[in-house]
């Protein structure tokens, strides 16, 4: 039996996320991949903005940082840099990390700071009343699309991709096993790594479905039945893929991180003097 409590703050608990969320069993399978690194609790540093999911570092026993709305990779390029021993993980939902996050985001994939970023897909803003977010699903309701959402969802995977991240997978909460393993590989690369959790919101998103979900456990088969595997999907067409879940590790890549970077340029411009 895995001991979940060496790596909670107990006195913390019971949290505060609703039944059905999705966040719960992220942090469960964050916890079995830290556990697997063997890195020492004193080493890490957990960092959120705001949000459902931004709640998460009150619960663990790291050091952790509790962050403004959309600023957790800013705090988190600076923690590495003023200490670059330290092993940094950001924990950010949708909006938080794609809307007023997102110029931040883009610039820590460019830089491939060696950072590790879990987005907590949700597909709303789950936390301040159910607003549509930057990963909405075209057509959903929403606090601010009661008819239907007009915009087109990000495509975390493609944005993470093209901006220079240099480790990029998609996992969802209801495929546990293989959501560990993407987060172990995601916290062990060099260099700046995403991974694209979709899970669900029942309390302000799925509710407002209900052609779609009765009920939370809806939102968990819905994954569980609309999930692709990489390896199929790219031998299905793009009618075919329409509202599926493409998962797997999608790019990863070796090329020279930030601080070391940075490091080697400060040894060079000082002779190395200190």
């Amino acid at each position: 039996m895995f001991d979940y409590s060496a790596y909670l703050r107990n006195e913390k608990l019971p949290h505060i996320w609703c039944a059905g969320c999705g966040h719960g069993i992220v942090l469960k399978s964050l916890i079995r991949a830290v556990a697997k690194t063997g890195w020492d609790k004193n080493d890490i540093v957990l960092v959120s903005g705001i949000g459902c999911a931004s709640r998460l570092p009150g619960y663990v026993d790291f050091n952790t940082l509790h962050t403004a709305h959309g600023r957790a990779l800013a705090f988190a390029t600076g923690v590495k840099l003023a200490n670059p021993k330290f092993r940094v993980i950001v924990v950010s939902g949708d909006g938080d990390a794609l809307a007023i996050g997102g110029n931040h985001f883009i610039h820590a994939c460019r830089r491939n700071i060696d950072i590790s970023l879990i987005v907590f897909n949700n597909g709303i803003y789950g936390m301040t009343g159910g607003q549509y977010s930057p990963t909405t699903p075209e057509g959903d309701k929403a606090a601010t699309a009661p008819y239907g959402h007009i915009e087109p969802e990000f495509d975390v995977v493609s944005l993470a991709k093209g901006a220079g991240a240099t480790f990029v997978a998609r996992g969802t909460s209801y495929h546990v096993p293989q959501l560990d393993d993407y987060i172990y590989k995601a916290l062990v690369h060099k260099g700046f790594s995403v991974v694209d959790v979709i899970e669900a919101c029942y309390t302000t998103h799925g509710r407002k479905q209900k052609a779609k979900y009765k009920d939370n456990l809806d939102m968990l088969k819905w994954q569980r039945d609309n999930a692709v595997p990489l390896a199929t999907a790219q031998g299905m067409s793009p009618e075919d893929l329409k509202g599926k879940i493409v998962t797997g590790i999608f790019h990863e890549a070796d090329r020279p991180e930030f601080v070391e970077s940075c490091l080697s340029l400060v040894s060079r411009v000082t002779g190395g003097a200190r």
